[in-house]
């Protein structure tokens, strides 16, 4: 057991060790309420971000949607476009082969009249006579 010198050296050395306890408390309190601001100001900042990030998808998605019937629109404009150019193109392929089919029957046509008179030159050459 201790001896009373050392009971008494020990209570002597007790309002220094709980001098150094209140001051080691007060330090942690201080950092306490420190980390508490850090954590409000950080809570506070994300807050913030959370708050700025919607507001900016919210105008992103508006943007999208006026773009996207832009786009449609521009689409339609140039379906029809595109619609109006072929059915110009088709009327001139049509209008082509009709001229092609007349050459083609007339030239046909005409060769078969030269073969004829030149096969019966004879016959026909009496006949005009």
């Amino acid at each position: 057991m201790a001896t009373t010198k050392e009971a008494v050296a020990q209570l002597a050395a007790l309002p220094e060790r709980v001098s150094v306890l209140e001051t080691q408390v007060d330090n942690i309190n201080e950092k306490l309420l420190d980390l508490k601001a850090d954590v409000k100001e950080m809570h506070d900042c994300l807050d913030q971000t959370r708050d700025l990030l919607a507001d900016k998808l919210e105008k992103m998605q508006d943007e999208y949607r006026s773009n996207s019937n832009k786009y449609f629109e521009h689409v339609d404009k140039l379906h029809a476009e595109d619609q109006a150019s072929h059915q110009a193109l088709d009327n001139k392929i049509k209008e082509l082969e009709a001229f092609k089919n007349k050459w083609i029957y007339m030239t046909a046509g005409g060769i078969a009249v030269l073969g004829f008179v030149t096969g019966h030159a004879a016959s026909l050459s009496s006949f005009f006579k």
